[in-house]
């Protein structure tokens, strides 16, 4: 079983590495580590990590803005799945969640990314048709 615990600046080259070969990365703007260490200074308990062997093996943001909690860069390296780590680190993040209030959480999952929503759709959510997700680069 992993071990779980919160991502801190060291690990952000992990965590890079991580979602470059495990995480759907398209139609995303590119993830640096700049932007991941403001993540970690704004809310250093936001990303859980899974470590199998001292390795970063997964990860999943659980977003909270004191009003809605979103779900993000849930990954987990493909040399590992199938073990449950993902379900576990998404238990993680929903009982982070509950915790500081949140009574509905999201994840966007990409229309074409279908190991992410059988990922999703088996930890018990659907997809919400009437709403679509508008973006402007800035």
């Amino acid at each position: 079983m992993p071990i779980l615990r919160t991502a801190t600046l060291d690990d952000v080259p992990a965590l890079l590495a991580l979602w470059a070969v495990a995480a759907e990365n398209d139609a995303r703007p590119t993830d640096t580590e700049e932007l991941v260490e403001t993540l970690l200074a704004r809310d250093p308990d936001a990303c859980i990590l899974a470590e199998v062997d001292g390795q970063v093996v997964g990860s999943v943001i659980a977003g909270w803005d004191g009003w809605r909690a979103h779900l993000y860069r849930l990954a987990v390296h493909p040399s590992v799945r199938r073990r449950g780590i993902g379900s576990t680190l998404l238990e993680a993040a929903e009982r982070r969640l509950r915790a500081l209030g949140a009574t509905r959480l999201d994840a966007m999952v990409l229309e074409g990314n279908d190991l992410g929503q059988a990922t999703w759709r088996a930890a018990g959510y659907r997809p919400q048709q009437e709403w679509r997700r508008w973006v402007r680069p800035v």
